[in-house]
């Protein structure tokens, strides 16, 4: 997701997931900032800057829209298929280990 103009990070975040997945969170700390090329591939020629932030669900339910046809809860081991040029399997396993440590410290490159 990129944040839009007049937006922070933590209102871009609980808008973009009530908009693409139904759901009402509060964005509540930050997990980690990553530099894109140094975790993901393929390398991109501009910089993207990725921020993980960790939500609290507060209520709503997900409705099929035009940017996401279905929605799920995973455990780490029964992850589906990724698109890794967005997301990789160890950048869920950091956000599941933020989502258990109260005493997690931010992480960035």
């Amino acid at each position: 997701m990129k944040v839009d103009v007049n937006e922070s990070i933590k209102s871009n975040t609980e808008k973009e997931v009530k908009e693409e997945a139904g759901l009402d969170v509060i964005a509540d700390r930050v997990i980690a900032i990553q530099d894109r090329n140094k975790h993901n591939v393929p390398i991109y020629a501009y910089g993207i800057c990725k921020v993980f932030v960790l939500c609290k669900l507060v209520g709503g339910s997900f409705a099929k829209n035009s940017e996401t046809l279905e929605s799920g809860y995973f455990s780490l081991d029964e992850l589906p298929k990724l698109a890794e040029e967005k997301n990789t399997r160890e950048q869920i396993a950091m956000c599941f280990r933020a989502a258990m440590d109260p005493q997690w410290k931010v992480l960035f490159d």
